[in-house]
C-alpha cells in the first residue's frame, strides 16, 4: 500500500514539474509579449548615436552643439523649374517668402537661410532648421515644411538633409514591429508544416519562439529605457531574427531527439528526460557560441556594434531558455500526439530510417577523400572573390532600396550646386587661428569653399562667432559628400589644418562620420575576428574533448564564410547592382555566420562523439551524419529563412545581411557539414579525436 502510494506521489510529482513550467512561459508570453511591438518606443534611428567613440569626428560633433545656441535639424529645401530651364527674379522672391512662412511652421527653430541660386540659375537652395527632439512628430513637421516651401509658381520643391534622411530611415523601420515578425513566422510555420507533416509540433515550436522573443524585447526595453544598451532599427530588427531563428533551431534538435526517444519504445516522461540531457550540450555549446561572439562585438568602437552585442546575446539566452524549459514541458504533456497525424516509429530511432541522408552518408564513405577535396574546392573558388568585395561604405543612393524622396533631393542639389552642399565637413579650432584654418582649408584640394560660422548666422557677413575660444568652420566639398572622392578630401583637410600651428584643429561632418565609421570598422575587424574563432574553439574543445576536430571546424566555417562573400560580391555587383556594402556588414556577416555554422557543425560532431563511443569511429560518422542530417537541414532552411525576411526592410544593409547569412547559413548546412566535414573526419579517421581516448581506438560493436 505504501509503494503504491510513494509511486502515485512521484508521478504526480513528474506531471506537476512541466504543468509549472508551462504556465510559467504562458505567464511570461502574456505581460512580456506586448513588448515585441513596443521596442521601438526606446529605439533610436540617430545615427549621430552611434559613431566611433574615440573619432575625430565625434569629438566635433560633441564641439558643434556649442555653436548652436538651439539644437536643430536642418532640412535642405532645393527648388528647380518644372520643365527644366532657369529660375526667374519673381520665382526666387517667392522661395523667399515661402521659406519665411515655412520657418513659422510647428516644429521649425532657428532662422533659415536666405535663398541661394545655383551658378546655371536652375535652381534655389535654402536650409530651414527644425527641432532636433522632434521623433515621431517629424514627418508631421517636414509636411508643413514641404506645404509652405511648395507655394512657389513654375517650381517644384524638394526636401534634402539630415531631417528628410532620417524621416526617410524611420519611414523604412515603420514596418519592423509588426510585418517583419510577421513574415519570419510565417516562413518559418510553412517550412516546418512541409517538412514534419505535423499539425500540432510547428505550432508549438513557433509559440515558444514567440515567447522567447518577448522576454528577450522586455529585458532590452528595461536595458534600453535606462539607457544601459541602445537599440536602433537594425538591432531591433536582427533580435527579432535571431531569436525567432535559433529558438527554432534549438526546439527542432530537441524535438527530434525526443521523436527517437518515443520511436525507441520510452513513455513520454522518460523520452523527454532523455532527449533533454542528451541534447542540452550541443544545444547549450551551440547557444555560447553565437552569445559569445555577440558579445565579443562589445571591444568595437563603433557603439551600434557594442549595443548588438549584448543585446543579441540576450535575445539568445531567452531562445535556449525556451527551448530547454518551455517545448520538454510542452512535449512531455502532449507525448506522441505532438507529432499527429504523423507517428513516431521504430525505424525513426536507427540510423535506417533516414533513406536520403543514409544515401549521403554511402556517399561520404565510398570516397571521403574525393568528396572533401571537390567541396574544399569548390568553396575555395567561390572564396578567391571574396577580396572583390568592397567594404567602403555605400552612397547615399544605394542606402535604400527603394526610391526614397531625401535621396532624390539630394541627387538634385548634387547636379546644380557643389556636390557637398548641405552636408560641408565641419573644422573647429582655436579663435585665434580662424583666418589660417580658413585658408589652408580653402586651399585643400577638393573644397569648394570654407568660411567661419558667424554671429549673424550668414555666412561671409560679420565676424566669426566665437564659444569658449574656440570657431567653426564650414568647408563645402566639392565631391558629393557620401563619395569616396570626399572621404579622400577630408583625410586632406584634416592634414592641412592640422598642421597650423596652434589651432588644435579637428574635423567632422558627415563625410568624416562616414570616413572615420569606416576606418575603424576596419580596425574592428582585425580585432574582433580572432576574439571569436578564440571563442569558438575553446567551447568545441571543452564539448568534443579534442584538439584536431574543433581545429578543423573552424577552419571549414571560416573558408565557408569567405566563400559566401565571394559569392555576396559577385550577386551584388553584377546582379544587385550595389557598388559595395556598409562598412560593418563583414563583420556582422563574420559574426552570424561563423557563429550559427559551428551550431550545425556543433549538433553533427556531438553527435557523431556519442555514436562513435559505441560503434567506432567511421560508424559513428556515418551514423551521426544519417541521424542528424534531416533535422540539421531543416535547422539550417529555418534559419535562412528567418534571415532573408530581413529584405522587407527597405534599407541595403539589412538586405546584404540577409543574404549573406541566409547564402551561408544554407552553404554550411548543405555542403560544409554534410560533405566536407564528415569526409575529412573520415579520411583521417581516428587521430581526428586526438588526444581523446577515441583517437587510440576504433571499437565496432
Amino acid at each position: 500500500m505504501a509503494s503504491g502510494t510513494a509511486a502515485g506521489s512521484r508521478r504526480w510529482v513528474r506531471w506537476l514539474v512541466p504543468v509549472v513550467l508551462l504556465l510559467v512561459w504562458l505567464g511570461i508570453g502574456g505581460t512580456l509579449g506586448p513588448y515585441a511591438g513596443k521596442l521601438g518606443e526606446v529605439a533610436t534611428n540617430d545615427q549621430a548615436a552611434f559613431l566611433p567613440r574615440s573619432a575625430e569626428s565625434t569629438r566635433v560633433l560633441d564641439e558643434q552643439k556649442a555653436f548652436d545656441r538651439e539644437q536643430t535639424l536642418p532640412v535642405i529645401v532645393v527648388w528647380t523649374a518644372d520643365g527644366g530651364g532657369r529660375l526667374d527674379a519673381s520665382q526666387r522672391a517667392a522661395a523667399t517668402a515661402a521659406v519665411r512662412t515655412a520657418a513659422e511652421a510647428p516644429g521649425a527653430a532657428g532662422r533659415p537661410s536666405p535663398v541661394l541660386p545655383s551658378e546655371d540659375g536652375e535652381a534655389l537652395q535654402a536650409v530651414i532648421p527644425l527641432e532636433s527632439g522632434l521623433g515621431d512628430e517629424l514627418p508631421a513637421a517636414l509636411d508643413g515644411v514641404r506645404k509652405a516651401v511648395s507655394d512657389v509658381p513654375g517650381a517644384r520643391a524638394r526636401l534634402a538633409g539630415p531631417a528628410a534622411n532620417q524621416a526617410d530611415l524611420s519611414d523604412a523601420f515603420s514596418g519592423i514591429d509588426g510585418l517583419l515578425l510577421g513574415v519570419a513566422l510565417i516562413a518559418v510555420l510553412v517550412i516546418l508544416l512541409l517538412v514534419y507533416r505535423s499539425v500540432l509540433l510547428p505550432f508549438v515550436i513557433i509559440l515558444g519562439a514567440v515567447f522567447a522573443l518577448g522576454l528577450a524585447c522586455a529585458v532590452v526595453y528595461a536595458l534600453a529605457d535606462r539607457d544601459v544598451v541602445r537599440v536602433d532599427g537594425q538591432v531591433q530588427g536582427i533580435l527579432s531574427i535571431l531569436v525567432i531563428g535559433a529558438a527554432t533551431d534549438y526546439a527542432l534538435l530537441l524535438a527530434a531527439r525526443y521523436r527517437e526517444e518515443l520511436a525507441a519504445g520510452q513513455d513520454r516522461m522518460a523520452a523527454v528526460v532523455a532527449a533533454v540531457r542528451r541534447s542540452a550540450g550541443a544545444i547549450t555549446a551551440s547557444a555560447a557560441t553565437v552569445a559569445l561572439g555577440l558579445l565579443a562585438l562589445l571591444a568595437s568602437d563603433l557603439t551600434n556594434n557594442r549595443a548588438l552585442g549584448p543585446v543579441g546575446a540576450i535575445g539568445i539566452v531567452c531562445a535556449v531558455l525556451s527551448a530547454l524549459t518551455f517545448l520538454p514541458a510542452v512535449l512531455a504533456l502532449l507525448g506522441r500526439a505532438a507529432y499527429w497525424p504523423a507517428r513516431p516509429k521504430p525505424k525513426d530511432a536507427t540510423a535506417e530510417g533516414h533513406g536520403v541522408w543514409r544515401r549521403v552518408a554511402a556517399l561520404v564513405g565510398r570516397a571521403p577523400r574525393r568528396v572533401w577535396a571537390a567541396t574544399a574546392v569548390v568553396l575555395a573558388v567561390f572564396a578567391a572573390f571574396s577580396p572583390t568585395l568592397s567594404s567602403k561604405g555605400v552612397p547615399l543612393d544605394e542606402i535604400f532600396v527603394n526610391d526614397a524622396p531625401s535621396v532624390a533631393a539630394q541627387e538634385t542639389l548634387a547636379r546644380h550646386f557643389p556636390a557637398g552642399s548641405g552636408n560641408p565637413a565641419v573644422i573647429t579650432a582655436r579663435a585665434d587661428r580662424a583666418e589660417r584654418v580658413a585658408k589652408a582649408a580653402a586651399a585643400t584640394e577638393g573644397v569648394s569653399s570654407a568660411v567661419p560660422r558667424t554671429a549673424s548666422g550668414r555666412p561671409g557677413q560679420g565676424a566669426p562667432l566665437v564659444v569658449d575660444g574656440r570657431v567653426r568652420v564650414d568647408a563645402t566639398l566639392a565631391s558629393p559628400a557620401d563619395s569616396e572622392a570626399a572621404k579622400q578630401t577630408v583625410a586632406r583637410l584634416r592634414t592641412a589644418v592640422h598642421a597650423v600651428p596652434g589651432a588644435e584643429a579637428l574635423v567632422g561632418g558627415y563625410t568624416a562620420q562616414q570616413y572615420d565609421t569606416q576606418e575603424t570598422a576596419s580596425r574592428d575587424r582585425t580585432l574582433i575576428v580572432p576574439v571569436v574563432l578564440a571563442i569558438i574553439l575553446l567551447i568545441l574543445v571543452l564539448l568534443l574533448r579534442s584538439l584536431l576536430t574543433p581545429v578543423l571546424l573552424v577552419a571549414t566555417v571560416a573558408l565557408n564564410f569567405l566563400a559566401t562573400l565571394g559569392v555576396s560580391a559577385l550577386v551584388f555587383q553584377h546582379l544587385l547592382g550595389f557598388s559595395g556594402t556598409d562598412a560593418s556588414v563583414p563583420l556582422y556577416g563574420f559574426v552570424f555566420l561563423v557563429a550559427l555554422g559551428v551550431d550545425y557543425n556543433i549538433f553533427l560532431m556531438s553527435r557523431v562523439r556519442e555514436e562513435s563511443l559505441r560503434h567506432g569511429v567511421r560508424e559513428g560518422v556515418l551514423r551521426g551524419l544519417t541521424t542528424t542530417g534531416g533535422v540539421i537541414t531543416s535547422a539550417g532552411v529555418v534559419l535562412a529563412a528567418t534571415f532573408a525576411a530581413l529584405i522587407v526592410i527597405p534599407l541595403a544593409f539589412l538586405a546584404q545581411i540577409a543574404f549573406i547569412v541566409a547564402f551561408g547559413v544554407l552553404l554550411d548546412t548543405l555542403v560544409v557539414r554534410s560533405l566536407l566535414v564528415p569526409a575529412l573526419v573520415l579520411d583521417i579517421g581516428p587521430k581526428a579525436w586526438w588526444p581523446s581516448a577515441l583517437s587510440r581506438t576504433d571499437r565496432r560493436p
